[in-house]
């Protein structure tokens, strides 16, 4: 069981993942468990970024959930990983916008570390964090996309005090909260989902992912159960 506001907060997201089905061309099931994990470790690593890699297990998505949020332009085969559970997160990076996608030595070496299985540091997914920016790829991450072999998630995390990072809101792209949008004042008395770790009060949080052609993807919370919220 996850914590009730983020339960609430991935039902809203499903919600319109499933009325926005028709937009996307492939859907992808994501563990409220894990995203758990990587908040807590996205909340301690603030202000800077960190790089998750997931995996998946040999478990299908669950039939009648993925139906549910199919649209009639859904492509099959389209990534590494399409239709399979994620089981897998760890977080393989921390640094700066420029710095975070390049994988640190101990995970390109001992190929056969017996932590992290015949592939080291090769995952199928990977999703990255952008402190107080909107989760709308950038160059540097639509570079960084091309040697993924399934599908790229960004994690856009709204907080303050914002130090040399303030929030910038005028980006295009397409956006997808997690939960509700958190509303300014002038006062700048924004909702308060919570307080990280490093005394940072969270906002607001976003997620989008994407395949490598530039290809949207919706994203689908489940449970552990593979149930959607």
């Amino acid at each position: 069981m996850v914590s009730e506001w983020l339960s609430d907060a991935l039902a809203i997201y499903n919600d319109e993942s499933h009325n926005r089905r028709e937009e996307y061309v492939a859907q992808i099931h994501f563990p409220s468990h894990l995203l758990e994990k990587i908040l807590d470790w996205a909340f301690k690593a603030l202000p800077d970024e960190i790089l998750v890699g997931l995996d998946v297990s040999n478990k299908r998505n669950i039939v009648s959930v993925e139906t549910d949020f199919k649209g009639e332009n859904e492509k099959q085969k389209l990534f590494a990983g399409q239709g399979f559970q994620i089981n897998e997160a760890v977080m393989v990076n921390r640094g700066n916008e420029f710095s975070v996608h390049h994988l640190p030595e101990e995970w390109t070496d001992e190929i056969f570390g017996s932590d992290r299985g015949p592939r080291a540091g090769r995952f199928t997914h990977w999703l990255h964090t952008h402190p107080n920016c909107p989760a709308i790829p950038s160059e540097a991450d639509a570079d960084a996309a091309q040697s993924t072999d399934g599908i790229d998630m960004i994690l856009g995390i709204e907080f303050s005090p914002e130090g040399p990072l303030p929030w910038f809101d005028d980006v295009e792209g397409e956006r997808r909260i997690i939960g509700e949008k958190s509303v300014f004042k002038r006062n700048d008395k924004r909702n308060i989902l919570g307080i990280a770790p490093t005394g940072h009060r969270i906002h607001s949080l976003e997620l989008i992912a994407f395949h490598k052609a530039g290809l949207g993807v919706n994203v689908v919370f489940v449970d552990k159960n593979g149930e959607a919220y």
